[in-house]
């Protein structure tokens, strides 16, 4: 399966603001929050709720995407997101001090990086991973490619 690749940019956008949001605001059940929808998004990118408000509210008055991307690095990239989110959580809900602020910013580092400059930190492990394994696999592909 292939994805638009402006759908996780967008969603990247709004964790980028509810992250800052949780970061400023001490907020474990939002970091909560934030990890469901990495879960969401993980199990099947195309259902998460970030996604959903992308094809139904951006999308239609978007152009037809000039590239691909293949679903398998976006949901690695969830899931990653879905490791530190629910550390922050657990740091936060917690009273664990800094396990806290510390999960939830570099989850928000990260969100920031691709929403900023298009560069997914969890994509390209997954894509790093496959070519230590010698299964390399192609990040984008014009569209109209399969």
């Amino acid at each position: 399966m292939l994805l638009d690749p402006r759908g996780p940019r967008f969603a990247a956008v709004l964790t980028t603001v509810v992250l800052g949001v949780a970061l400023l605001t001490g907020s474990g059940l939002l970091v909560l929050a934030q990890a469901l929808v990495f879960a969401l998004t993980a199990a099947n990118p195309r259902v998460g709720p970030y996604g959903l408000l992308y094809r139904v509210l951006v999308a239609p008055r978007l152009a037809p995407p000039a590239e691909l991307e293949p679903v398998a690095p976006v949901r690695f990239a969830q899931l990653v997101g879905l490791v530190f989110a629910a550390a922050g959580a657990v740091g936060y809900l917690a009273d664990v001090p800094a396990l806290g602020p510390v999960a939830t910013g570099a989850a928000l580092a990260a969100a920031f990086l691709n929403a900023a400059f298009d560069l997914c930190l969890g994509c390209e492990g997954y894509l790093a991973i496959r070519r230590l394994t010698g299964r390399p696999l192609t990040a984008r592909v014009p569209a109209g490619t399969r």
